[in-house]
């Protein structure tokens, strides 16, 4: 319990970074455009609501979260579009306020799902309330940094980067799977070095391993949630496998992203 609780906090803290961004947005500062294309500002929040009350959903009724994601993701249509257009088409206000509710009514039933010690079911394998917490946190995180890029913000980098770079190397298998890619053996030495905001060296694999990812951790973070391009970002690569990871690297869930193009700043 102490693990969530603590991912937790940090999730709570970083919806409000972003909720700081948006709370004083008119109707008109919602509907600015992100660099997601088709996406304002609302649609973003609306994206956050949205997963938040299907990963409340997945803590809360189980059989019922399978039965919605069989009948909504066999549909033809793109429920993650869908629901985006549809909270972005709220009154502002309503929105921030869903958004606000539902996340903190998801905190509640992941401590209720950790203390019943029960597995979440969702898109991909069930998950713990501690992984679904850390994807939570980097959803939340990358949406933000969204926000941020459309209003032309400068967001200050904080130690809870770690727990997005940490899925982000977890998810180096899942990203192979996805692109077709042979898929490295789970024992495969990898390392990862990233030089974190509070000044730390942030460490993943065996010291002496060939195959190495080196540079900022934001660099990192940024990469995985595909929010820049790999032209634009210092990661060092060496190995034949770690760079073939980076150009795929991809820590959400869903199909391979459309990532953004060298040179842009969002």
């Amino acid at each position: 319990m102490a693990e969530l609780t603590s991912l937790l906090d940090d999730l709570r803290a970083e919806s409000a970074d972003l909720d700081d961004l948006v709370a004083g947005l008119a109707g008109a500062g919602l509907a600015t455009p992100t660099p997601a294309t088709g996406w304002t500002i609302a649609h973003q929040i609306a994206h956050l609501a949205w997963t938040d009350r299907w990963s409340l959903l997945a803590a809360r009724d189980p059989e019922g979260f399978r039965a919605a994601a069989e009948r909504e993701f066999t549909s033809g249509a793109d429920p993650i579009e869908a629901g985006a257009a549809e909270g972005a088409g709220e009154e502002g206000a309503v929105l921030l306020d869903r958004w606000r509710a539902g996340r903190a009514e998801l905190a509640s039933a992941l401590r209720e799902a950790e203390a019943a010690g029960l597995r979440l079911p969702w898109f991909g394998p069930p998950m713990k309330p501690a992984t679904m917490a850390t994807a939570r946190l980097m959803e939340t995180w990358a949406h933000g940094q969204d926000v941020a890029d459309a209003l032309g913000v400068e967001r200050e980098p904080t130690g809870r980067l770690r727990q997005v770079a940490h899925l982000g190397v977890r998810t180096m298998g899942f990203a192979f799977a996805l692109h077709g890619l042979p898929v490295p053996p789970p024992d495969l030495p990898l390392r990862v070095e990233l030089s974190a905001p509070t000044g730390e060296l942030w460490t993943w694999g065996p010291e002496g391993a060939a195959d190495r990812v080196s540079g900022p951790a934001l660099d990192f973070c940024l990469l995985v949630t595909q929010r820049r391009h790999r032209d634009d970002l210092a990661l060092h690569a060496e190995g034949a496998t770690a760079s073939a990871w980076l150009p795929i690297a991809q820590a959400f869930a869903g199909p391979p992203g459309g990532g953004r193009l060298p040179g842009a700043a969002g």
